[in-house]
């Protein structure tokens, strides 16, 4: 017996507006985050934040230990785990710091480059194929990012070298998970990388170390909880909504966040930072999509 199309119709539009609703989601819970750490920073140092990030983080993947208990921490791959958690611990003070000291909307837009590195990565280390159309959309978004940084007609910040150094990173760390999913459960891998991230941290946040104030404390709670929403809330959208559909709302971060900037630091983001985002979320999410379609 066929399916009513009408019905089938029907089901996609409510799975895309839900997948549009964690989608939004996602982008105020991350713009709230990034604009936290820079408030939080103005008394604490961006080591020390990225540490109580994963801190109170950590109680997300709590439900995790109660429902499969210590059996997700099996693995045979413990080294892959803990060079994850090395270089996304870098990333993440790196990425915290150019929130402390940059602009917030400059750094949003370029850390939406983590997924092209990703995708150039993805061809050297996995073979992957990629046609001319998903090349002339990684060149674009390439493109965005010169837009933004224009360098040798602007002074490049050092924030815009982190947060780009800072996106490498994490593109490299997509590559790992990508090959840990071969072999591991998405339960072990995040566990594993909430344990191994928080001790490592930790050891540069000791050599800036301040006493938080009772003040800092719930807003270093408010950004571990944003986070961890934060990615609760992707992973609903992709899940439940197609990607050409969600995809796109990405860029509604640069709004949200230079809504923010604005009215909380008195930021505001020139036109290239508009332009150079455009470019960089457009072809990200072309070439998501193509993968999605190829697959």
């Amino acid at each position: 017996m066929s399916s009513d199309p009408q019905n089938s119709a029907a089901s996609l539009r409510n799975n895309n507006l839900t997948g549009i609703f964690w989608m939004i989601l996602y982008t105020l819970s991350m713009c709230g985050m990034h604009a936290s750490v820079r408030h939080v920073s103005e008394s604490l140092h961006p080591f020390e934040i990225a540490f109580f990030r994963l801190v109170f983080g950590l109680l997300a993947i709590l439900p995790f230990f109660f429902r499969h208990g210590y059996g997700i921490l099996r693995t045979s791959r413990l080294p892959m785990h803990i060079l994850r958690g090395v270089i996304n611990a870098g990333c993440m003070m790196g990425f915290f710091y150019a929130l402390s000291i940059g602009p917030l909307a400059r750094v949003t837009a370029l850390g939406f480059t983590a997924t092209l590195f990703a995708i150039v990565l993805a061809v050297f280390f996995f073979g992957e194929k990629v046609g001319l159309k998903r090349w002339t959309a990684i060149f674009i978004g390439f493109a965005g990012t010169l837009v933004i940084v224009r360098p040798g007609l602007a002074h490049v910040g050092i924030e815009s070298i982190v947060t780009l150094g800072a996106a490498f990173g994490w593109a490299v760390c997509m590559i790992i998970i990508k090959e840990l999913g071969k072999t591991e459960s998405a339960a072990t891998t995040t566990a594993y990388m909430s344990i191994t991230m928080a001790p490592i941290i930790l050891i540069p946040a000791l050599f800036v170390w301040t006493v938080p104030t009772l003040h800092d404390y719930l807003w270093l709670i408010a950004i571990g909880i944003s986070g961890s929403l934060g990615q609760f809330a992707m992973a609903n959208a992709l899940k439940f909504g197609e990607a050409p559909v969600v995809l796109p709302i990405e860029f509604s971060r640069l709004i949200w966040i230079s809504i923010i900037a604005y009215f909380a630091f008195g930021e505001v983001p020139d036109i290239y930072i508009w332009i150079g985002g455009g470019m960089i979320v457009a072809a990200t999410t072309y070439t998501t999509v193509r993968e999605s379609k190829r697959k």
